[in-house]
């Protein structure tokens, strides 16, 4: 339990995430108004975030309420998943994967049903970290304090001993207020400079060699 901890967030941090434009291409080939999408599936992406509908019926919702096909509704999601998964911040990566045995190693992450599966299979996050919670598999997401109390507990680690990085600054606040130690993610430099500071290593944890 007093283990130093660094615990990361996914997208916008160990994965870059932009916007795609995916949602608005399929509102225009649809025909449909802008917001429409997100105003018809709203509850599903939520109950996808806490893992209370299953893969199986997102799909079936996504054809029900936009009126799509099964070929439509793969390609639909297809580009979802595009957009969420991105692509990997491999200067990150490579200084977290330097880490491992200087401190215990999570990633806490607003997720979708589907997740674990995609991201252990393209990035190999699993791999990377000891332990990855993901709001589909237990229920809660950021900023609720259940997240990063079932990250510690997960982890078994003591809040005050644990790093949180995010890339949105009410989950940043929330760690804090949980009673962790964060740093709202920016850039890798500041971030990597943050995390050797955690460690007491100074602004660069040895071993680590930037990446351009």
């Amino acid at each position: 339990m007093t283990a130093t901890c660094v615990i990361l967030d996914i997208g916008g941090v160990l994965e870059i995430t932009p916007d795609t434009g995916w949602v608005q291409r399929w509102e225009d080939r649809l025909e449909l108004p802008l917001g429409t999408v997100n105003d018809r599936m709203r509850d599903v992406w939520r109950a996808g975030s806490v893992g209370s509908i299953s893969e199986r019926e997102v799909h079936e919702q996504v054809a029900t309420r936009l009126g799509l096909d099964t070929f439509d509704v793969d390609a639909f999601m297809a580009d979802l998943w595009a957009e969420y998964l991105g692509t990997p911040n491999e200067e990150l990566i490579a200084y977290v994967r330097g880490l491992q045995g200087m401190c215990r190693l999570g990633i806490l992450s607003n997720s979708f049903v589907g997740a674990r599966e995609r991201e252990t299979a393209l990035y190999h996050f699993d791999d990377l970290v000891e332990q990855i919670i993901y709001s589909h598999e237990i229920g809660v997401g950021k900023p609720d304090p259940r997240a990063f109390e079932a990250a510690c507990a997960t982890l078994d680690v003591r809040p005050e001993n644990c790093l949180f990085i995010d890339d949105v600054s009410v989950n940043v606040e929330a760690a804090q207020a949980a009673g962790m130690q964060a740093h709202l993610f920016e850039d890798n430099a500041r971030t990597i400079t943050r995390v050797a500071a955690h460690l007491g290593a100074g602004p660069r944890v040895p071993g680590h060699v930037p990446l351009g």
